[in-house]
């Protein structure tokens, strides 16, 4: 079992900045890898950003240049760090793991941007 707890979202204007937090209830170097997603209203979940045991990383067209996956394992914390915000990055985003052929989800946090 893995518990997956998202923090950091909120309000934010245009423009503006958030760091997204994923707190994992066990070690995080013991995942292949880990992803951040998002979920608009009315649309499917999307991937924004996937960070891999090597520390490899790869991200959503939409996210290059402005977001920048982490983590660290000591705290065992994947991060989303959120730049240059736009209206269209609104939605909840959950981070996800899949662990011995389970895949986990957080509860997810909102973001809202909006002036």
């Amino acid at each position: 079992q893995v518990q997956l707890v998202e923090s950091g979202g909120g309000l934010v204007q245009p423009g503006g900045s958030l760091r997204l937090s994923c707190a994992a209830s066990r070690s995080i170097q013991d995942f292949y890898a880990m992803g951040w997603y998002r979920q608009a209203p009315g649309k499917q979940r999307e991937l924004v950003a996937r960070i891999f045991i090597g520390g490899t990383t790869n991200y959503a067209d939409s996210a290059k240049g402005r977001f920048t996956i982490s983590r660290d394992t000591a705290e065992n914390t994947v991060y989303l760090q959120m730049s240059s915000l736009r209206p269209e990055d609104t939605a909840v985003y959950y981070c996800d793991v899949n662990w011995l052929g389970k895949t986990y989800w957080g509860q997810g946090t909102q973001v809202t941007v909006s002036s």
